[in-house]
């Protein structure tokens, strides 16, 4: 005798606002987004660090630690068992990232559009000032030239 299990589907999650996220790819997308945060970093609700800082990078490495120094973030999702993603009573979306009796809050300071925007306008001002060095190398380089022939 055999027993099969129905040969269903389940439909994948679909978190809106708030939620808990386990997979950690899942939660290495909605952090990859983020630019600069407000963090609160507690252990068993006692606050133990809290500042400013840009998310640097957002990783899956089960042997790499994440790290907050220098207003700096670099986040490994392995560091951590699931994601609560919440809303604040004023309808701003926050992230708790949690390990057993650890938690590292995580609140966005700007959305995924202003940081896009922001990272472009870096993009097309270092290339307009690429183009100002290349064109004043060349400028010196026909200099150069001309007073060669002299």
């Amino acid at each position: 005798m055999s027993h099969h299990l129905p040969d269903t589907k389940i439909p994948a999650p679909c978190i809106i606002n708030t939620g808990v996220i386990v997979n950690k790819l899942d939660i290495r997308r909605l952090l990859t987004d983020l630019g600069r945060v407000h963090y609160i970093y507690t252990q068993d609700g006692k606050l133990q660090s809290e500042g400013d800082g840009d998310v640097m990078e957002v990783f899956a490495n089960p042997q790499r630690s994440t790290l907050v120094a220098n207003h700096a973030l670099y986040l490994n999702v392995y560091s951590f068992d699931y994601l609560e993603l919440k809303q604040s009573p004023q309808q701003q979306s926050f992230f708790d990232l949690v390990q057993e009796g650890t938690r590292l809050r995580l609140i966005p300071l700007s959305t995924p559009l202003q940081e896009r925007r922001d990272r472009n306008l870096n993009v097309s001002t270092i290339e307009a000032m690429m183009e100002q060095v290349l064109s004043a190398r060349w400028d010196a380089e026909i200099d150069d030239d001309c007073s060669d022939s002299f």
